[in-house]
């Protein structure tokens, strides 16, 4: 297995440096890697587009923050960061299940766009994508809390990664569920847990979410709805949803990382093992086994 974390800072130092007209074509070259991510698109996409979509900066506006968050980045060493957990996670992983597949990765992390409301504010930062086997895409805003997360951030996307290659949870768009997010979720934050402590948790999830029992069973009713176009409200909760067009179900921010973590860690505690030895396994066992286990907090949704 081969871990590729491009060089994204002489990448996007080209972009600031460029005059206007050149700087989208800059973007498309920066995420030319990436492209394979996205090969069951008939023709492909425009990766600047993918840039956009990622909450990625925006090269029409001024530079002079992002070049401060360049800076920033540069200076927490955020690339060797990001190589060194990937190597700990994978390392990790494979003590667990030494017949695991680890795909060859490729990994881009680029600066989100500190204009952007949601971005900064409900998503405090940071949009990671790690769901396509072999790829990797990071979107952050280096705030203290960001760079503090740098580690942690990488493995809960490896988790992800490594759960949908082959050998791993087939995703089948067709009959996807909540759950299978929510799981996926509450796995990876676990996961980054047991690696770095409580820096494991994803950030935009507040603590009275986390131990939130309306939200836990609010989500729990929606753990087999289908619908791609309906996980937003329920796993990123309902700002997210009106942010994409859909329809808000009445769920905090990261409403869904929360339920999944504590659904995972009910499953953890009853049969012994950790979130790095259950990377493949179903969500059905886990919600078999740890749905019992939470009793009360999860019955109004059970």
């Amino acid at each position: 297995m081969t871990i590729s974390v491009m060089d994204s800072a002489s990448g996007m130092r080209r972009v600031l440096a460029a005059s206007p007209d050149q700087r989208a074509d800059l973007v498309r070259e920066m995420w030319t890697p990436m492209a394979g991510m996205y090969h069951f698109v008939p023709g492909g996409l425009d990766l600047a587009e993918v840039h956009r979509q990622n909450f990625g900066f925006d090269w029409n506006g001024p530079t002079g923050q992002l070049q401060e968050g360049l800076d920033a980045l540069v200076a927490a060493d955020a690339w060797t960061r990001l190589t060194k957990a990937l190597d700990a996670g994978a390392a990790a992983l494979w003590s667990a299940d030494p017949d695991l597949e680890i795909p060859d990765l490729t990994v881009l992390l680029v600066l989100g766009d500190p204009t952007n409301g949601h971005f900064l504010d409900e998503a405090q930062g940071l949009s990671g994508f790690g769901g396509i086997s072999g790829y990797i895409a990071i979107t952050v805003w280096p705030t203290p809390r960001v760079l503090d997360r740098l580690e942690a951030i990488a493995v809960h996307e490896l988790h992800h990664n490594v759960r949908y290659s082959p050998g791993g949870v087939d995703w089948d768009p067709g009959t996807v569920t909540v759950g299978e997010q929510v799981i996926s979720e509450g796995l990876a934050d676990v996961f980054a847990a047991e690696l770095y402590g409580d820096a494991g948790y994803t950030h935009f999830v507040s603590e009275q979410t986390r131990t939130d029992d309306e939200v836990l069973a609010k989500v729990v009713t929606g753990l087999g709805v289908t619908g791609m176009q309906n996980f937003a409200a329920w796993v990123h909760g309902d700002a997210t949803a009106r942010l994409f067009g859909g329809e808000p179900v009445g769920l905090p921010t990261g409403a869904g990382y929360a339920a999944g973590a504590r659904i995972v860690q009910a499953y953890l505690d009853v049969t012994g093992t950790t979130a790095t030895q259950a990377v493949r396994t179903p969500t059905a066992d886990i919600l078999r086994i740890a749905l019992p286990r939470l009793g009360r907090s999860a019955d109004a949704g059970h």
